[in-house]
């Protein structure tokens, strides 16, 4: 495995201005790396305009199919979303419906016809693609993967979020919400020892561990503080949700979300000299795949 290097992702770029502004500033004032990018978000321009400035920040997709919006025309996919193109706010209950919906070709078809819909909509903004995330993980359900692996040749998918972080390690950091850390820690062990072996064998890389997943919305300098001094040898990928304030668009699903505190850590100099005594390498999947 060799050195350590460490992938830095914010997430929900193109929610809104607060959250472009401090992906942004997190990347040119610190220690982010790549960021992935909501198409059919309310700041989505914004957030396009943003990235062609900054041509160092690697842009990926944030395949939205929860606590969002379609970007396929609501007629065309009546069966993932209401009248007004939004999905549903509960992700398990999305994921469910998912599941039950790809029994039938007809689900299969618009569960299809979106994912590929936001390809498409990244492809347009001329962006190159970095790579391919979920917004809540969604990227990874059984029904998504299969389909983002059909269509990873035509939109040059070359590298994918496998979300796998040590359950143990994330508890002994911080116990608070054990259950629901339970919960998702089960389910997205089970994910990733299933979808691993398919991106592989299609040539897509991931990193060998993510980590922000059970400390969602408090990724703060203690946290990157010890994750660095505690990173092990391989490629990691650390994601948090950096903004220069509560966006409106996503308080009622982020409520507890400490944004400012996540900028600040990804901001600081303490965590940048750590970085740099540990001899960890920042690096982007845009990079890895490249390699």
């Amino acid at each position: 495995m060799g050195a350590k290097r460490l992938i830095v992702s914010g997430d929900d770029f193109g929610a809104a201005r607060e959250v472009n502004e401090g992906i942004v500033r997190a990347h040119r004032d610190g220690i982010l790396t790549q960021t992935s990018l909501m198409v059919s978000g309310d700041a989505a321009d914004h957030a396009v305009a943003l990235a062609r400035a900054t041509p160092s920040l690697a842009v990926g997709l944030h395949l939205v199919l929860a606590q969002g919006r379609a970007a396929a025309p609501a007629a065309r996919i009546p069966a993932l979303v209401s009248s007004d193109g939004a999905f549903g706010d509960a992700p398990i209950a999305s994921g469910l419906r998912y599941a039950w919906l790809a029994i039938r070709r007809a689900g299969r078809m618009q569960l299809a016809r979106e994912v590929e819909a936001q390809l498409a909509a990244f492809a347009r903004t001329r962006l190159p693609l970095s790579h391919v995330d979920g917004h809540l993980n969604m990227h990874l359900h059984p029904m998504v993967l299969p389909i983002l692996l059909s269509l990873a040749p035509r939109y040059g998918i070359r590298a994918m979020r496998v979300s796998r972080e040590s359950l143990a390690a994330a508890l002994r950091w911080d116990g608070r919400h054990a259950l629901r850390k339970a919960f998702e820690g089960v389910v997205f062990h089970a994910l990733a020892r299933r979808a691993a072996p398919r991106l592989h064998a299609a040539g897509i890389v991931s990193s060998e561990r993510v980590f922000g997943m059970h400390q969602t919305g408090h990724v703060d300098e203690r946290y990157l503080v010890h994750l660095v001094e505690t990173l092990p040898d391989g490629v990691s990928e650390v994601y948090a949700h950096p903004a220069t304030g509560q966006a409106a668009v996503m308080a009622r699903h982020q409520r507890d979300y400490d944004h400012a505190g996540e900028l600040a850590g990804l901001t600081s100099e303490r965590v940048r000299a750590t970085i740099e005594e540990a001899g960890v390498e920042l690096t982007s999947y845009r990079e890895l795949a490249a390699a």
